[in-house]
């Protein structure tokens, strides 16, 4: 018996040395850890409600402060997210003194203002990280990063200084706010550590920053694409401490780093404008580079067998599938499998599922291609009702997943023709962040609530 008893503690004495604990021990059904889920290719691991909105399959709503379009993740009975609430003072200046503008307001800030950019800059605001309880909704804790008044806005639809998604390894959790700094959590909220670059990112008509974390081993990686100065770091996740940074020949992008394993060896990918490049993820050495998308990158890449899938939707859009296997710059040869300028997306990243690539439109046109060969199964199907899209679907036991504008959330069959399975809505409610799912319940998270959504008795 007292041997047992020393094994058991010898093992559970393990489990908090590697980071499992209580959150740890949850099953994998039970985690979305970074911004495109457990594959990062928009699919979940179990299915999810099918019908839902208003008063059905509502386990419960919270309201959460500020504004904030980043995607929760979660990890066992854990939710977290961010979110950026004002302070009330405009440029040093209490709110009444600035005739009462800070929190609501539309601001333009130094950096620009045209096409919808520039809003709320010279507001000051708390940069919150929150953790809720996933069965009850629950508010666990909430940490305030930083204070500070952001030198430039946000797209006064679609932005949010909070807009970045963060990534979590079932231990600690990772929030970057861009040019407020990326600081790292434990699950009880205690702060780790915080790193600052000292960047001011200047994006794009100021439209905002946005580009979620990507953890890759003990590293996490950053895009800090912008206007002047853009480059990608690799962080000690466990640290803080930079490991190495390549400067980048780019303007404003928004795409995640993606991590993929080929022929055994370890790529870090990152889709642009100019390039889109592979580095080694152990000293950010360039692999491959590879031009043809147009501006404003933002989906993300997904990989299909030896092909990696990368696609812009703004000016001069394209949809490529890369081979992957060599190295220097493949613009122009014949690596580039097959690509397409119809069907793409500006906004919302993909869906990969069963050699299927879905694409939605920002317009609500939906399309869906064999990922191997590019052959359009079915291209630019209107969705139900006219609607406007910023969220990336998501992909749950065979169903897609869509989240719009208007509140509405469609869920579609997958497969080679377009089905609709149901409309769910949501009076006066706004989806830009995306979708996701865990256990089998699905999580929204709207302009101003996180909903759980779920057909189980807890």
């Amino acid at each position: 018996m007292l041997k047992r008893a020393l094994l058991l503690l010898i093992v559970a004495g393990l489990a908090v040395t590697c980071g499992l604990g209580v959150a740890g021990s949850q099953s994998e059904a039970s985690h979305w850890p970074q911004w495109r889920g457990p594959f990062f290719n928009g699919m979940a691991r179990t299915a999810a409600p099918v019908e839902f909105g208003d008063g059905r399959n509502v386990k419960w709503k919270v309201e959460i402060p500020g504004r904030g379009f980043s995607t929760p993740v979660i990890w066992g009975d854990r939710i977290f997210l961010t979110t950026a609430v004002p302070t009330g003072k405009v440029a040093g200046l209490p709110a009444e003194a600035a005739g009462g503008a800070a929190g609501g307001g539309i601001r333009r800030g130094p950096g620009g203002g045209g096409a919808g950019g520039g809003a709320a800059s010279g507001e000051e605001h708390r940069f919150v990280v929150m953790a809720f309880d996933r069965l009850s909704g629950k508010q666990l804790w909430e940490r305030v990063a930083k204070v500070a008044t952001p030198h430039e806005g946000y797209h006064r639809q679609y932005g949010s200084f909070a807009s970045n998604s963060p990534a979590t390894d079932g231990r600690y959790v990772y929030a970057s706010f861009g040019s407020r700094g990326v600081y790292c959590y434990d699950f009880n909220g205690k702060l780790i550590w915080e790193k600052d670059f000292g960047v001011q990112m200047r994006m794009r008509l100021a439209f905002g920053e946005g580009s979620a974390p990507l953890l890759e081993g003990n590293l996490l990686i950053l895009n800090y694409d912008q206007e002047q100065g853009s480059f990608i770091v690799a962080l000690d996740k466990r640290t803080g401490r930079e490991v190495w940074r390549q400067n980048r020949q780019e303007s404003s992008s928004w795409s995640m780093p993606f991590a993929l394993t080929h022929q055994g060896r370890r790529q870090v990918v990152l889709s642009a404008t100019n390039r889109t490049r592979a580095y080694d993820p152990a000293d950010g050495r360039l692999i491959w580079e590879c031009g043809g998308l147009g501006a404003n990158v933002i989906p993300s890449p997904v990989m299909q067998n030896d092909l990696l899938l990368v696609m812009s939707g703004y000016r001069d859009p394209k949809l490529m599938a890369i081979r992957l296997g060599r190295e220097g710059d493949l613009t122009g040869s014949d690596a580039v499998a097959w690509s397409t300028t119809r069907g793409t997306a500006y906004t919302p990243s993909p869906v990969l599922h069963e050699n299927r690539y879905y694409v939605l439109s920002d317009n609500g046109m939906l399309s869906c291609f064999n990922a191997t060969t590019g052959e359009p199964l079915y291209l630019q199907k209107r969705l139900p009702e006219p609607d406007s899209f910023k969220a990336s679907p998501i992909g749950a036991a065979g169903r897609l997943y869509i989240a719009s504008e208007s509140g509405v959330v469609t869920v579609i069959r997958m497969g080679d023709q377009l089905e609709i399975l149901a409309t769910n809505r949501f009076v006066d409610q706004m989806f830009v962040s995306s979708p996701i799912v865990a256990a089998g319940d699905l999580y929204l998270r709207s302009k101003t609530h996180l909903y759980r959504i779920s057909e189980s008795l807890k």
